[in-house]
């Protein structure tokens, strides 16, 4: 009997751009703690710390690609030397209307984003510090009735920001407007002001500090959950923040939107600036300065918000390292220092699965085929209850990546993954309301291979049986 195979290969990204980003030796791919890898379903995203590379990895499946489709594009950000600063986070934004863009943290706390073909279109301070991670999810707005919102998660150490999806798309709409181009980046080859971009106002987000229990190395916003019993009844709503990090290797908070409900705080909020603002102007009528300052105003991030500690899990020496989130929020896979992988149940905040033996191993969440009906195989037409959800680990030591069905079912495949290789997820995609009032083919959580050595990417194969 031939051996079967799980994957299907899609693409090759080889090439010699990659080098710029440390191809050329065996292992670059996992070895190098700098490089960033963001996938979307036609683009990669690599980066080291000042460099980012976008690479069109589906052009080996289209007989005749588009010769545009084969340029690599090469992104340098405007990069503080007095700060040091450098990238350390990269992940896609992707709409409905195949609208594409980059968001990019750095160290110093900025958030820019990037057009598909460089172009810088928004620069942000978010909090001063290192921005770890850009998450992109949906989540339900209202807990009793079905309606859900998008959000763009930054995650800092001891702080987590939020963005909603709808305020970005919204500045990337007056952006488009503003260019007057028919289509995203078609003028790739003209030289652009930088002038356009801050024509636009900041982006609103919400700022929580959730470092009571030590600086956090991951974290995620879950999802909305109830106000605390004593609370009076308002329009407010309150997220749940799961964290993980070195002093505590699972940590929640429950994140209000306002910034203070206190009556001292809001008469401070009210006077203390308009107090500022009229001493400010009196000093200048009194000194009749009429000098101008042509230093550039620092950056400033807003104030934090409340957020509420609701339990802590300490356990050294061991140390949280990464966390992955499943589609609906509810579930979280964490990774320790010490080979152990910890299921989390966001909602009652309890472990409800643990594995041991996982060094060095990273997590995702996927969606399986567990349905025979060959008729539906073969029109390629199914609904979300046709999948199974399942969580594939990769454990590089062993050189294999496991799928384990969601939450206690068994070990559904064990399948061979070479030395210098990642496994990888195409990132949330922000959707009309046209699109989910749409009655098309669900579309489910995948996993992707990509071989650092030799540049191929494969998917794995949705069914089980």
């Amino acid at each position: 009997m031939s051996r079967r195979n799980h994957t299907t290969e899609l693409g090759c990204i080889a090439g010699e751009d990659l080098t710029h980003v440390g191809a050329g030796k065996e292992g670059w791919l996992v070895d190098n703690p700098n490089l960033l890898v963001s996938l979307d379903t036609h683009s990669l995203a690599l980066a080291n710390r000042s460099l980012i590379l976008i690479l069109n990895w589906s052009q080996s499946i289209n007989p005749r690609p588009d010769p545009d489709s084969r340029r690599t594009v090469r992104i340098r950000p405007d990069l503080s030397p007095i700060e040091s600063e450098y990238i350390s986070a990269v992940e896609w934004l992707v709409f409905d209307d195949d609208v594409r863009v980059l968001a990019v943290g750095t160290s110093c706390g900025y958030l820019l984003i990037f057009s598909l073909y460089g172009r810088l279109i928004h620069r942000q301070i978010v909090n001063p510090g290192k921005i770890l991670k850009i998450r992109v999810r949906g989540i339900k707005q209202d807990l009793t009735q079905d309606t859900s919102s998008e959000e763009v998660c930054v995650v800092m150490p001891g702080v987590v920001a939020r963005f909603e999806g709808s305020d970005i798309k919204n500045m990337l709409q007056r952006w488009f407007q503003e260019t007057h181009s028919q289509f995203w980046d078609q003028d790739y080859n003209e030289t652009f002001e930088d002038d356009s971009v801050n024509s636009f106002t900041t982006l609103p987000y919400q700022l929580w500090n959730v470092s009571k229990y030590g600086l956090c190395a991951d974290a995620a916003i879950t999802g909305l959950m109830p106000p605390p019993l004593m609370e009076i009844p308002s329009s407010l709503r309150y997220y749940c923040a799961v964290t993980i990090g070195d002093d505590a290797v699972i940590s929640a908070f429950r994140l209000s939107v306002d910034k203070s409900r206190s009556l001292v705080g809001a008469i401070l909020s009210k006077v203390v600036p308009a107090t500022f603002s009229t001493i400010a102007s009196f000093s200048k009528l009194l000194w009749r300065s009429d000098q101008t300052n042509t230093k550039k105003p620092e950056a400033k991030s807003q104030p934090f918000a409340r957020a509420s500690p609701l339990t802590c899990l300490k356990d050294h020496p061991r140390k949280g390292e990464k966390l992955t989130l499943s589609p609906s929020g509810t579930l979280a896979a964490i990774t320790d220092s010490l080979g152990r992988i910890l299921l989390l149940d966001t909602q009652a905040l309890i472990v409800v699965r643990l594995w041991k033996g996982y060094r060095e191993a990273s997590c995702l969440f996927v969606e399986m085929l567990a349905s025979k009906d060959k008729d539906k195989a073969a029109y390629n037409f199914h609904s979300k209850s046709d999948y199974c959800l399942c969580l594939a680990i990769h454990a590089p030591r062993k050189g294999i990546v496991e799928i384990w069905q969601m939450r206690t079912g068994p070990r559904l495949l064990t399948i061979p993954c070479p030395k210098g290789s990642r496994i990888l997820q195409p990132t949330y995609r922000f959707s009309s309301a046209a699109s989910q009032s749409s009655s098309s083919s669900y579309v489910p959580l995948e996993v992707f291979f990509l071989n650092g050595d030799s540049g191929q990417i494969s998917v794995l194969n949705r069914f089980l049986h």
